[in-house]
């Protein structure tokens, strides 16, 4: 595509369609273009000034001086449905296009930092339909009504702008044209305001703002007059940003709410209803805020929102924080009207946003049934774009316009927005158009949405359930408030293991000092009698057993014969006490559930906050359990959050862990992968790589990073697993795991085999031998539950019998949370 190809500088309002209002608006001279003068113009009327300004911004912009390229009206106006019998699909798709749009530009451009509200952007995208033969020039053969009609962009009134902006808004933009360059670079619209907020100002810029936003209104007036089926309105600067009272984001007037509200007072019920479709990668602050109490107009976003992070949140003059979360739903009558798709992160592609438009925007919107329907199209999420960071392609677009076609009878208006990557709009805006004018969309080439994409967009689904009859499973807070007040499931499951593995193990509850304790702290960390014995010691840290459920999709109900409770876990606990281990098992809770808990849906604690807590855990369990007892082994073995947290122990505390620590095994399938490194001990990375076993998940970042080419010793002796999931890598290695804790245990086993047996007496006079400590390999006896892994497990000292040697035998003493048990049985305080 040349950009140096500026034919249509030429274009102004004489040789385009005649507006759509009930007069007819003068020519603008052409000798003005010609001249390069632009003047800030009245509605009525632009009178071109005396000043020369600012030359247009970017390379190559030339003003072609032929007029043979202008454009007669007579060729390019919409032109009615060919075949009254199929008269959408023969009626034109209408173009909003006025160059002087183009003459917003920053004070002092220069070629070498190009603003990324280039001029350029619309520039390049007429030209992209141009060459695709999408509208007519005099290059281009006979005009016909396959080409786009043109529809006149004209200046937005000061009443139709009072629709949604204030009269200081209004007046201060205007007051813009009126000053010299020194005064546009220190300008503010409001007192103690030390910058503009991402916006620049010339003396052209009312005119700009005013042909933007007139330009969205000429859009949808022209559909809802039948002068064409749908348009695109290729127009700047964008509005999506502008509020009530405050430029912000490079825009300036809400372009695409105040054509809402227009189209809303002059046609009535007959475009009562309107969905805003806002697919820029940032969030839509200013069309939240002008329809956010409004029933009758439905806004929905997609944009990057990264938890509060991502422009424009915190950069409100108001403080607000996170506008564009999922919890902001609307207000008043307008409740529910209000629907934020917010990504928590970026690189979001075609797959997300399609299953975001599937499972969320096309069920509410056919709901909503609108009579209208506008897209706020800025192509920012599109691959290529330097700001957002997204990878939608022009097929994503082509899609997600195809399915907004289906509504209002296919009455869409589609308003250009952000896009900062000239090719990457030029070509979205392309695959748009065409689908416009009826062709099918491209073939996906991606079509399974990412891990994040479908979470964001299932928060998003149990939110909006509560206001939307089509949404599925509904939200079950309401009815767990009343009388059926539940009890979370996590905390039943941890209550029944301790159970369990009391009866099994003897295994009960370590006292865990906390200030205020939760029930998700009850029976978290459990221990066997032993654990303060000379003898191996596993120390245990994972994450809650997985439940497998099959929902009812209506209710959201889980029947128990459908659910499903694995603890892959377990089996390494009864493989390690039948080898003679002390175990000290820690259960690390995804959610900690609060003192009066909502009963309303919670996400997963941030993996920051749950890492920092169970490294926390563990440094309190070294330092009253662990550093003081007699063992012979420590082995630290972590699945996720357990791996940040023995990284983040051992590096706190080298000394003692080179010590005392023997191994430290690590599982890890989608938190951070964290390496041992220390600034001040060169040696630690050494250290850590001979004493550490690392799995990774097939599908882990780190395999896509650098650093996997040639992994570092700082991140352990590394195994890419062949599994994705923590319970199928706890599987499929436990082999490799199990053998290794034999070999490092093999001093010691051999000396509790060849320790003579000590002869005790006990009350009544009766001498017994003292009971053999640690048994030797294939000399052991497994919990039933551990059986049938044992004898799959190939190459691993799982082969001995498959009694227990406690399940005949009655508990000495039930579940007791919070209290450490001595050997003989008693209540004793853990070290201080």
């Amino acid at each position: 595509m040349d950009l140096d190809d500026a034919g249509d500088l030429l274009m102004n309002e004489a040789d385009i369609l005649a507006s759509t209002e009930p007069f007819t608006q003068p020519a603008v001279l052409l000798a003005s273009v010609h001249n390069g003068i632009t003047g800030s113009s009245v509605r009525r009327g632009p009178t071109p000034t005396s000043s020369i300004p600012p030359a247009l911004k970017g390379s190559g912009i030339k003003v072609d001086r032929s007029l043979d390229s202008i454009l007669d009206p007579r060729q390019d106006r919409p032109r009615p449905a060919k075949f009254s019998k199929l008269p959408y699909a023969t009626a034109q798709t209408g173009l909003v296009y006025d160059v002087r749009m183009r003459f917003h530009v920053e004070a002092y451009p220069t070629d070498d930092d190009v603003h990324p509200e280039d001029p350029r952007r619309i520039h390049a995208i007429y030209e992209a339909l141009r060459q695709a033969g999408l509208v007519w020039s005099t290059t281009s053969e006979s005009p016909s009504s396959y080409y786009m009609g043109r529809i006149d962009a004209r200046e937005v009134t000061e009443e139709e702008a009072r629709l949604v902006h204030t009269k200081k808004h209004w007046d201060w933009i205007a007051s813009i044209a009126d000053l010299d360059i020194e005064q546009l670079g220190k300008e503010r619209q409001h007192e103690k305001q030390d910058t503009m907020d991402s916006v620049y100002l010339s003396t052209n810029t009312p005119l700009c703002a005013r042909l933007s936003a007139g330009g969205a209104i000429e859009a949808c007036r022209a559909i809802m007059q039948g002068k064409v089926k749908n348009v695109f309105a290729n127009i700047r600067p964008p509005g999506h940003h502008a509020e009530r009272e405050d430029v912000k984001g490079f825009c300036f007037f809400d372009n695409v709410s105040i054509a809402t509200k227009v189209c809303q007072s002059e046609y009535g019920e007959k475009c009562r209803k309107v969905l805003i479709l806002d697919w820029d990668v940032h969030h839509g602050n200013g069309i939240q805020q002008a329809n956010y109490d409004d029933p009758n107009v439905l806004y929905i976003s997609l944009h990057v929102h990264k938890n509060g992070h991502f422009y424009p949140e915190g950069s409100y003059r108001d403080q607000r924080m996170f506008y564009g979360d999922h919890l902001h739903c609307g207000e008043g009558t307008g409740l529910g009207t209000n629907v934020n798709i917010p990504w928590r992160t970026h690189g979001m592609g075609d797959a997300d946003y399609i299953y975001a438009f599937q499972q969320v925007v096309m069920p509410i919107a056919t709901e909503f049934d609108p009579d209208l329907v506008i897209i706020a199209a800025g192509f920012d999420a599109a691959d290529g774009d330097m700001l957002g960071g997204c990878h939608v392609t022009p097929a994503g677009y082509a899609h997600m316009t195809h399915m907004l076609m289906s509504l209002a009878d296919g009455k869409v208006a589609v308003c250009l927005e952000g896009g900062y990557n000239l090719d990457s709009i030029a070509r979205s805006a392309v695959a748009v158009v065409r689908t416009l004018m009826g062709e099918p969309p491209d073939r996906l080439q991606e079509v399974n949405p990412t891990k994040t994409g479908v979470d964001d967009t299932k928060l998003v689904l149990r939110q909006q359930s509560k206001f939307w009859s089509c949404l599925y499973p509904k939200d079950m807070s309401e009815r767990l408030a009343g009388p059926q007040h539940g009890e979370r499931m996590h905390d039943v499951v941890r209550k029944w293991q301790a159970t369990t593995l009391w009866e099994e193990h003897e295994m009960s509850p370590l006292f865990i000092h906390r200030r205020q304790l939760s029930k998700s702290f009850e029976d978290q960390v459990l221990a066997t009698p032993n654990y303060m014995d000379a003898c191996p010691l596993l120390v245990i840290l994972h994450d809650p057993p997985e439940v497998l459920a099959s929902p009812d999709p209506r209710t959201g109900r889980i029947d128990l014969h459908n659910t499903w409770l694995t603890d892959i876990v377990k089996t390494y606990v009864s493989w390690a006490i039948s080898q003679g281990f002390a175990v000290i098992d820690v259960n690390l809770p995804k959610h900690v559930t609060s003192g009066e808990d909502s009963q309303e849906h919670e996400d997963t604690d941030d993996v920051v906050y749950r890492t920092s807590e169970a490294t926390q855990l563990l440094t309190y369990l070294w330092e009253n359990y662990i550093e003081v007892n007699e063992s012979t082994h420590v082995f630290l073995m972590g699945t996720n959050i357990g791996h940040g947290a023995i990284i983040n122990f051992i590096k706190g505390n080298e000394d003692r862990a080179e010590e005392r620590l023997t191994r430290a095994i690590s599982f890890v399938e989608d938190v951070p992968f964290q390496s041992c490194r220390s600034a001040t001990n060169e040696d630690l990375a050494k250290w850590y790589y001979g004493a550490s076993l690392v799995f990774v998940g097939a599908k882990h970042d780190f395999w896509t990073s650098e650093y996997a080419r040639k992994p570092k010793k700082r991140f352990g002796r590394m195994s890419k697993s062949e599994e994705a999931t923590i319970s199928d890598m706890l599987m499929a290695h436990i082999d490799e795991v199990t053998r290794t804790l034999a070999n490092d245990t093999v001093g010691w086993r051999t000396a509790a085999v060849a320790r003579p047996a000590v002869e005790e007496v006990d009350v009544v006079g009766i001498t017994t031998p003292e009971p053999q400590r640690a048994p030797p390999v294939a000399n052991f006896a497994l919990s039933p539950r551990a059986q049938d892994l044992s004898t799959s497990a190939a190459g691993s000292p799982l082969r001995g019998g498959t009694r227990s040697p406690r399940a005949s035998s009655p508990p000495k003493m039930p579940p007791m949370a919070n209290l450490a048990l001595a050997r003989n049985g008693q209540p004793r305080s853990p070290a201080r």
